[in-house]
């Protein structure tokens, strides 16, 4: 079952992920909307497992088409806070969800069900509100030949995604290390097996990385990216030594670090690429950097689960870190060659700039002639 949401969001990004690129922002979000809403309806309803296997499709095929569509109508809206609000309102939502959860299954009734009730109520209330948010993007021809699966990343971003892809991975994969393994790691620390546990590990590393976004939004994007793949490798790092020393409190100020890495890599890696889009084209961009981030949080999740029958749960969590520290590694030479490569357009633009001077003869009129 967990197998099935990765695949739908993946599949829904592939087709549909540049589609309100053509169609506009609102329709394709009030789609998804709808689709969400069944996929919770399901859950509420459901009796056997192949019912939450569909309902777990549907709720993965909705969630991919809406990511890219609301991710850029942001950007529409404002191009300087957009990249914040997508960087800020998923580890808030992720936060808010893993402890809510945890809350209504510890305390409430009906803890599997009443859930996906209030999340039916809630995204029923959104379906009507999206029709009161104005349309941001301007319809072109090729709706239906949008749906191609593909991947459409614009020519002159593509070199920028290659070099943001280390630290774009590295980010995700810790954010499946939290939700598969850590957990587990720290209720087998401290003993307690409450599903609070759980919840407030993932809250801690999102809320973390939600405060890092907000800490570094004023940077330039090359000092975020450092500052975020240092707290990644020194969280990773942290987390994993608490582990073996048996250090509780460890536990928790390695996830508080890993969550600087967590929220300011992905800050680092949209400030890298939006830019270079124009507002046509970024919801395909950002189809193609969320499919690479989903078979990131998913992929590396799902071997740990079935490595961690074999070996172990702590042997494979060092693996999973180790692999972690080398992505955070190989991401610091990509992101430095980015950087490189933008300081030197910049200096070819000033050149090029400077290469058109004016001047005046007496008695000429202006003349514009290139400089030696």
């Amino acid at each position: 079952m967990f197998g099935t949401y990765p695949v739908s969001v993946l599949a829904a990004l592939l087709v549909a992920g540049a589609l309100s690129d053509h169609i506009g922002r609102r329709p394709v979000i009030f789609a998804t909307l709808l689709f969400e809403g069944a996929a919770m309806a399901l859950f509420v309803a459901a009796q056997a497992v192949p019912m939450l296997i569909v309902a777990r499709f549907l709720q993965g095929l909705a969630t991919g088409a809406a990511m890219s569509a609301v991710g850029a109508a942001l950007i529409d809206a404002h191009r300087g806070h957009g990249p914040l609000v997508n960087s800020v309102a998923p580890l808030i939502g992720l936060a808010l969800g893993a402890l809510g959860a945890g809350a209504l299954v510890a305390f409430a009734p009906l803890p599997l069900r009443l859930v996906y009730a209030l999340l039916l109520a809630a995204i029923a209330v959104q379906a009507i509100l999206v029709w009161f948010v104005p349309e941001t993007a301007v319809g072109r021809p090729g709706a239906l030949v949008s749906l191609k699966p593909t991947i459409a990343v614009p020519a002159q971003a593509r070199r920028a995604l290659l070099r943001v892809t280390p630290l774009n991975i590295a980010v995700w994969a810790l954010g499946g290390l939290f939700l598969s393994l850590v957990p587990a790691l720290i209720r087998a620390a401290t003993g307690i097996t409450s599903p609070m546990v759980g919840g407030s590990v993932v809250a801690t590393l999102c809320l973390s990385g939600a405060a890092a976004v907000l800490w570094l939004r004023s940077r330039p994007t090359m000092e975020i990216a450092v500052l975020a793949i240092a707290a990644l490798v020194l969280g990773v790092v942290g987390l994993m030594t608490s582990l073996h020393a048996g250090v509780v409190a460890g536990l928790f100020g390695g996830t508080l670090v890993a969550g600087i890495g967590f929220g300011g890599g992905f800050l680092a890696c949209l400030r890298t690429l939006l830019p270079l889009v124009s507002p046509a084209e970024r919801s395909g961009l950002l189809a193609a950097l969320y499919v690479v981030s989903y078979l990131a949080h998913s992929l590396p999740a799902i071997a740990a689960g079935l490595l961690a029958r074999e070996i172990g749960l702590v042997a494979t969590t060092d693996l999973y870190a180790a692999a972690l520290v080398a992505l955070a590694l190989a991401a610091a030479v990509t992101m430095r060659d980015a950087w490189r490569c933008e300081q030197a357009a910049a200096r070819g633009a000033v050149g090029a700039a400077g290469n058109n001077v004016t001047i005046k003869g007496a008695g000429t009129p202006p003349a514009t002639r290139n400089s030696p």
